[in-house]
């Protein structure tokens, strides 16, 4: 058991030599760098998602044999975790030493950070926690986190369940969000379209219709006239009711 727990510690991508190098030494194929190759892997996980993702697909993409990609990383999970990190690097990071800015505000930003790179990645939500997570620009991610959320004033042994009740929330929002944005893709529809496509289906049928028409007063109160707008309304009351139960726990000490 020890064993086995040890060998999944020591498999990430960040723990190996050849990742730090870029690749394995002399003889590697020219025009290919890990970067190159993590910026087609990003690309192409983007196009065609997590399911039809492969080695051979990438070496296609990038016009090479599969045996050059090799040169670089060992796995496929190696390439995953790569570009895992590498979209946590699009995010903008608040200043967790600005004195002149309010931790609210600054928590505000990197879980609207968290959630626009959700949504534009809509494949990096099964593989958070599949990793180690450890490259550098997860590192800077949950250092900033971790800064900031220490500005609340809550207790120490506190912190750690305050960061997770904010961003397993936006975790959550924002994988629902980035899988409904893959769907209405999927369909050729605009998200408007497909919302409304979806409520004409689910009112004719008599299993459902009777929830929907319970549910009228709460669609309309929700406010909005596009899917985007309720996204927004939704995200951003949740995000204010979290916060709210933050500042709740400091004041109970």
């Amino acid at each position: 058991m020890a064993e086995e727990a040890q060998r999944a510690t020591e498999t990430s991508v960040w723990l190996k030599d050849k990742a730090r190098r870029g690749g394995r030494g002399g003889g590697q194929p020219s025009g290919l760098d890990r970067d190159r190759i993590t910026e087609a892997t990003v690309r192409l996980l983007d196009a065609e998602g997590l399911a039809r993702f492969s080695m051979r697909r990438l070496a296609a993409e990038l016009n090479v044999t599969a045996m050059s990609v090799y040169w670089y990383v060992d796995t496929k999970d190696d390439l995953l975790e790569l570009a895992l990190d590498a979209i946590m690097g699009e995010m903008t990071l608040p200043d967790p030493e600005a004195a002149d800015e309010d931790w609210r505000d600054q928590l505000r930003t990197l879980a609207v950070e968290y959630r626009t790179m959700l949504v534009r990645h809509p494949w990096a939500s099964p593989l958070v926690g599949t990793y180690l997570n450890i490259g550098p620009h997860n590192l800077a991610f949950a250092r900033t986190v971790q800064q900031v959320v220490r500005r609340t004033g809550l207790p120490v042994h506190r912190l750690a369940g305050a960061i997770a009740v904010v961003f397993q929330f936006v975790y959550g929002f924002g994988t629902m969000e980035g899988h409904f944005h893959a769907r209405c893709a999927a369909t050729g529809m605009t998200e408007d379209e497909y919302f409304q496509h979806a409520m004409n289906t689910v009112t004719q049928r008599p299993e459902t219709s009777e929830l929907i028409d319970e549910s009228k007063d709460l669609m309309a109160a929700r406010g909005g006239d596009t899917v985007v707008e309720m996204w927004e309304r939704d995200f951003t009351f949740g995000l204010d009711v979290v916060i709210a139960g933050l500042e709740a726990m400091v004041e109970r000490g």
